[in-house]
This record gives C-alpha cells, sequence and structure tokens, in this order.
C-alpha cells in the first residue's frame, strides 16, 4: 500500500473523511445548494405531515410543532450520515468520548455540587413545578431543543476557537513530531530534512475545520448528555423518595398522575427532572468551555489527537495524488482544496 493510500485509510479510521480529496470532493458535491434545498424541502413535507397528523391524534399544537422539527432534524441527520460520511466522523468521536470518561469525575466534582445546590432550592419551588407540570408533550420536547441549539450556540464557536489555536501555534518541529505514529511518518521525516515550510499548510479550513469541529462538538456533547442524565436520575430518585403526593397536589392544584395507576413515578415528576435536567445539560456545557482547568485537562488529551491530525493533513497534501483517469482517458482534475 502507498503512503497515500495508508493515509486515506488511516484519516478514515480516525474519523476524517473529509481529509481525503475523493472524499471530500464527493461530499462537495452533495453539498451543493439545488441538492440540499431538495433535502430540506422533502424534509419539511414529510415532517409537516407526520406533524399535523401527531399533532391530531394529540389535540396539541405544540406536538405537533415538535415533532415536525424532530422529523426535519432526523432527515438531515440521515442525510449527514449517510451521504456526507458523517457516521465515520460520529463513531470516532463517540469512541474517542467514551475512551476520556475519566475526565467527567473532575468536572462533576466541580460542577455538580453547586448545580446541585442551586437546582434543588428550583426542585422544591411551587413555581418551578407548576410552569414544568404544565410543559406537555410537544412544549417540553421544544424546550429541551432550545436548550439544546443554545448549548450547541456556545459550544461551537469556542471549540472552533481552540482549533484555530492548535493550528497557529504549530512550527515545523512540532508538526514533524506529531506526525510519529501515522503512516506518513516517513514522508514527514523527509520532508522535514529537506526543510520543507509545512506551517504554510498547517491551517485548516473549510471542509477539513468542519470535520475537526464536528468531532469535537461529538466528544463534548457525549459528556454533557452523560452529566444531564445523572442530574436527571438524582432527581427522580430524590422526587419519589422525599415529595409525597400532598405536596406535589398543593404544588400544582391537582393530584400527580400516574401512568398505568401504578404509583410509584409521577408524570409530573418526569416532567420536573426533565426539564431541570436540561437546563443542567446548558450549564454543563458553560462550564465546560470556560472552566479553565477543566478545558486544560480535556484538550491535553485531545490535542494530541488535533496535532497528529493536522501534521498527516500537511504531508498528505505534499504526496502526489493518485492518478485517476476519467472515461475518455485524460487524467481527472484535482480534487477541490476546500
Amino acid at each position: 500500500m502507498s503512503e497515500r493510500a495508508a493515509a486515506e485509510a488511516w484519516f478514515l479510521d480516525h474519523g476524517l473523511p473529509w481529509f481525503v480529496d475523493d472524499v471530500r470532493a464527493e461530499v462537495t458535491r452533495r453539498l451543493h445548494r439545488g441538492l440540499l434545498v431538495g433535502v430540506v424541502v422533502a424534509g419539511l413535507v414529510v415532517g409537516v405531515v407526520v406533524g399535523v397528523v401527531a399533532g391530531s391524534v394529540a389535540s396539541e399544537v405544540s406536538v405537533g410543532f415538535a415533532t415536525a422539527a424532530s422529523v426535519l432534524g432526523l432527515a438531515l441527520l440521515v442525510y449527514a450520515l449517510w451521504a456526507l460520511h458523517a457516521k465515520l466522523i460520529a463513531g470516532w468521536a463517540l469512541r474517542r468520548a467514551f475512551g476520556s470518561l475519566g475526565l467527567l469525575l473532575p468536572l462533576a466534582t466541580r460542577a455538580l455540587p453547586m448545580l446541585l445546590l442551586f437546582i434543588t432550592f428550583l426542585f422544591i419551588n411551587t413555581e418551578v413545578w407548576q410552569v414544568a407540570s404544565a410543559l406537555h408533550g410537544g412544549i417540553l420536547w421544544s424546550a429541551i431543543l432550545f436548550f439544546v441549539v443554545a448549548a450547541l450556540g456556545f459550544l461551537v464557536p469556542r471549540l472552533a476557537q481552540e482549533l484555530d489555536t492548535v493550528d497557529d501555534t504549530l512550527d515545523s518541529e512540532t508538526l514533524c513530531a506529531a506526525a510519529e505514529g501515522t503512516p506518513l511518518e516517513g514522508a514527514a521525516q523527509r520532508l522535514c530534512e529537506d526543510d520543507a515550510d509545512l506551517v504554510a499548510d498547517a491551517e485548516i479550513t473549510g471542509l477539513q475545520k468542519v470535520n475537526l469541529v464536528t468531532v469535537l462538538v461529538i466528544a463534548q456533547a457525549v459528556q454533557v448528555v452523560l452529566l444531564a442524565l445523572a442530574v436527571f436520575v438524582f432527581f427522580m430518585v430524590f422526587g419519589a423518595v422525599a415529595i409525597q403526593d400532598d405536596v406535589i397536589t398543593s404544588w400544582i392544584g391537582h393530584a400527580p398522575t400516574y401512568p398505568g395507576g401504578v404509583e410509584v413515578v409521577s408524570v409530573e415528576l418526569v416532567r420536573v427532572s426533565t426539564f431541570l435536567a436540561g437546563f443542567a445539560g446548558l450549564y454543563f456545557t458553560v462550564v465546560a468551555i470556560t472552566d479553565e482547568t477543566y478545558r486544560r485537562e480535556f484538550f491535553t488529551v485531545i490535542l494530541a489527537e488535533l496535532q497528529r491530525a493536522v501534521a498527516a493533513r500537511v504531508v498528505y497534501r505534499r504526496l502526489e495524488p493518485r492518478p485517476e483517469v476519467t472515461d475518455g482517458g485524460r487524467p481527472a482534475p484535482p480534487a477541490p482544496a476546500g
């Protein structure tokens, strides 16, 4: 296997399909405005139809709206996973996130105590129960979607900034050392011996930058979701043990509802716990990108991976491209660099 083919296999195995010229060219074609508009329109049509049916069955407009938004998001996700090779990005990011779960303990010990202290007072607050218990189906799901969008709004720009720091601070020596352990290690040594100006190609732009940012977002999102789930379980257990039915009745004005008639966990408790867990997820996201200790620990672990990716990309760009022949027998044009 040639160095270029080995490098492309390494990129695919490490969740970097858009670093491969052929894959990036294919993704660029599938991101054509006309095709994307078609996918969005199809998703909207299906979402509206499913939303109308769901809203009619539930007799709630909020259910229909939330269902339509979810179907549209699911359609775009499926298209990204299949057509844009995002399943390779998501797969590696998930493996990397679960491989660094040890970082959750330091974050949890710093963020959870103050958060639980603050949210516990909300949990035993009459107004919170009145508001959250009234969030039926679609409204509650819409609130969670809002928390997700807000968290991504905080997370994506900050991670893009961290990535800019990585490629801006690399020098030739560090870049060549970072290529060790990749299929391009030999090529990197040759380029370094020739005193090539490798740093000129170190800046990550276009789809390749989106690739790396997506990996970081998924890895970070997994940790946030796990911590939010921990908060959800905590309040479910705490509420089932400490909050009596007569107290809930005095808060919300009617007796709690138990699905199936089994008086274990009320519907109102699930709604309040879900709402507070969603808020906790947003809070964790803000902590993760502002807490210097956590950022140092998290990015110390992932910085080496980013540097290896950047180094491998730089060397990969310096290799001679594989000759590709079109149907007419002429060499194919080079793939776009972005």
